[in-house]
């Protein structure tokens, strides 16, 4: 199956499920692309950061050429990581990630965090005591950046990652183009109902990311709750007769907000889009959204000191 689409406020259109490719490992992520594509995936979330963007090229190579799709078949979603902040060096990550995936053009390029570190060092620039160094630059540098890119052609669409609402409100406050996607952490644990309002409000689509809770991020601690793995979630399954997987997925894109789940295997890839095609009751989205516990997995607490950091308001 290929899953329904989202419009967004520029005309184009988002599917509602995509498969996300943040963790996933050299020498997985290009056959999790293909079996993704083969499966009737089209939308794929990359980021510079995570990689592994030229693997993720190379499935999407493979597709292409294979007559599986075409490359206005796709949606492509990648990221500008926090050492390209500066107007200038906008353009060279989005051309680096072109070139990586091996694309003239993405169909959304994201700010992937409003906070900034140092230039021109490394990816993950830190001092003697290992402590982030950070930039001084606004993120409404970046957001003309990132205008800038979509004026050349070099993206369709833009957007912000892990944004509140001040800061975004911030950005259409001063915008010439009007960002399409916020994509931000979200789940039953943390379900972001006032940053969707928020984002619904302004005609801006908000994606989730994590939206299984991520087990498997680098930080896990052992006895951390997996979501999927909640009873309340296990008797809902049974009730409609799906995965518990499948009902937190559900829970998001019968609200409207689009889906990345991460997977490199096969069967879960599959599983994951058949998420579309039942409806939960009203009274059982409700009964979701009052597992919130502001549960965040990607707090991101070691830069809670930079001026940008987006969580410090309480959405």
């Amino acid at each position: 199956m290929v899953a329904p689409t989202v419009k967004l406020n520029n005309g184009y259109h988002i599917p509602i499920v995509g498969l996300g490719t943040w963790k996933s490992k050299p020498g997985e992520v290009k056959q999790a692309v293909v079996d993704a594509i083969a499966a009737g995936y089209r939308h794929i979330d990359c980021a510079f950061i995570y990689g592994n963007e030229e693997e993720v090229g190379a499935g999407i190579k493979e597709k292409i050429d294979d007559g599986t799709v075409t490359r206005d078949d796709l949606f492509v979603t990648s990221k500008v990581w926090n050492t390209f902040h500066s107007f200038a060096k906008v353009e060279e990550a989005i051309r680096q990630s072109l070139k990586h995936l091996g694309l003239d053009y993405l169909d959304l390029y994201l700010i992937h965090w409003p906070l900034g570190y140092q230039e021109n060092t490394e990816l993950f620039p830190k001092d003697a005591d290992g402590k982030f160094i950070y930039s001084d630059l606004d993120y409404l540098e970046t957001w003309k950046g990132l205008e800038h890119c979509a004026k050349l052609g070099l993206t369709k669409s833009i957007g912000v990652s892990n944004f509140n609402s001040v800061q975004l409100q911030r950005i259409l406050d001063n915008a010439t183009v009007k960002p399409v996607v916020n994509q931000v952490e979200c789940h039953p644990y943390l379900n972001n109902s006032k940053l969707i309002q928020f984002c619904k409000d302004r005609d801006i689509v908000v994606t989730a990311y994590s939206p299984l809770g991520s087990p498997d991020r680098p930080w896990a601690k052992p006895g951390d709750p997996v979501i999927f793995e909640d009873p309340k979630l296990k008797e809902l399954a049974q009730k409609y007769n799906r995965s518990a997987v499948q009902i937190i997925l559900r829970f998001q894109t019968q609200r409207g907000v689009v889906v990345i789940p991460k997977s490199v295997t096969k069967d879960r890839i599959v599983h994951n889009l058949n998420c579309t095609d039942f409806d939960l009751s009203e009274e059982d989205m409700k009964y979701i959204e009052s597992f919130d516990c502001n549960g965040r997995v990607c707090a991101l607490d070691w830069v809670k000191d930079h001026p940008h950091y987006p969580f410090s308001v309480e959405f």
